[in-house]
């Protein structure tokens, strides 16, 4: 399709795009955020006028209402997060619990998926309904209130997180570096990624990598957000679907810190607002690394802490998308990135890559 450089050129568009223009409009009040694929999202004329900066300023703001309406979490965490935008605890549970659970997921065979990007290949397995009656120490830690508390807080939504085991392998194969790897923003707004560590993540690993304080829209980061929603076009693919990508000198000029790379011990607990610059650092070695992975998003502007209408799948939304991806991608029609490799352990060797 041709590419929409303002919408007032509407000549430009193929009639697909010029009927679709309602439905690219509703999508603003929610959490689209793709230039490439929003012709409204990706104006020009509206983005110089302040569209998608506006979107990032409003979301923020409706973040802290619904934070200040939710409770539980502690003074001492709320400041940290507030200050940081991320909340790392070691030693996140009692040392024979923690065994138990380590255990548990390394040695259940479950139904996997594997997908590689770059150099690294990353296995998800779901923890829906179904695979939790098999794992109850792991159901047991998804239950229990603190595990939820901090992070609804850190999502600013009641909409419970998706929810996997995650296995990474860095430098699985010889390629491009894992564009993860690339300081980046999630989107446009507080989001949040946590990650229960069952093995240890050393610094030559690649750990999780943040900048403090990143995830607050200060009148530098929403002037950077707006020079990027113009000069969108001319940016790296994920940058154009509205994953911003950030340089070291460009975090500098906006007065942030350096990104601060957080290797942890297994059994330590690390969640932040992924509408903050963060990255998987470089490996420096192969290695192999599993954790509890959650994953939350809420509706951007909506000031309440409501759970969003995904709650209604209770816990199933990655196997149906998965499935309903499967069947397109039988027929043609879209492409699955994500192989099914039946049942493994976590820890086990990548399959996709025999």
């Amino acid at each position: 399709m041709p590419p929409v450089a303002r919408l007032g050129y509407l000549k430009t568009m193929s009639l697909f795009r010029l009927l679709r223009l309602p439905l690219d409009a509703l999508a603003v009040a929610g959490g689209a955020r793709s230039f490439a694929d929003n012709a409204v999202l990706g104006s020009d004329a509206l983005n110089r006028r302040g569209l998608h900066a506006g979107r990032v300023a409003l979301a923020e703001r409706a973040a802290e209402l619904r934070r200040a309406l939710m409770r539980g979490a502690t003074a001492e965490d709320r400041a940290a997060f507030e200050r940081d935008g991320i909340l790392v605890k070691q030693d996140y549970l009692p040392s024979e619990r923690f065994a138990r659970l380590r255990a548990e997921l390394l040695e259940t065979p479950l139904r996997a998926r594997e997908y590689l990007q770059g150099d690294a290949l990353n296995r998800l397995i779901p923890l829906s309904p179904t695979v939790l009656t098999k794992l109850p120490e792991t159901a047991a830690l998804l239950a229990a209130p603190e595990w939820r508390v901090l992070l609804r807080h850190v999502t600013s939504s009641r909409t419970p997180p998706i929810l996997f085991v995650q296995t990474i392998f860095s430098q699985a194969v010889p390629a491009q570096p894992d564009p993860q790897t690339a300081m980046h923003s999630d989107t446009f707004y507080p989001s949040m990624k946590a990650w229960l560590y069952l093995t240890d993540v050393a610094l030559e690993d690649g750990p999780f990598v943040y900048v403090s304080g990143s995830h607050r829209s200060t009148p530098a980061r929403l002037a950077w957000e707006r020079a990027k929603s113009i000069g969108w076009r001319e940016a790296d693919p994920l940058t154009r679907r509205g994953s911003l990508r950030i340089t070291a000198s460009e975090l500098e000029a906006l007065g942030l810190p350096p990104a601060r790379p957080y290797p942890v011990p297994a059994n330590t607990l690390v969640i932040a607002d992924t509408h903050g610059f963060h990255a998987r650092a470089t490996s420096a070695r192969p290695s192999v690394r599993v954790a509890i992975f959650a994953q939350g998003r809420g509706s951007p502007f909506i000031p309440l802490p409501l759970p969003s209408p995904r709650a209604l799948l209770g816990g199933r939304e990655v196997d149906l998308a998965w499935k309903l991806t499967d069947a397109l991608a039988t027929r043609g029609w879209a492409y699955q990135y994500w192989q099914r490799v039946g049942e493994v352990r976590a820890g086990d060797p990548p399959v996709t890559l025999d």
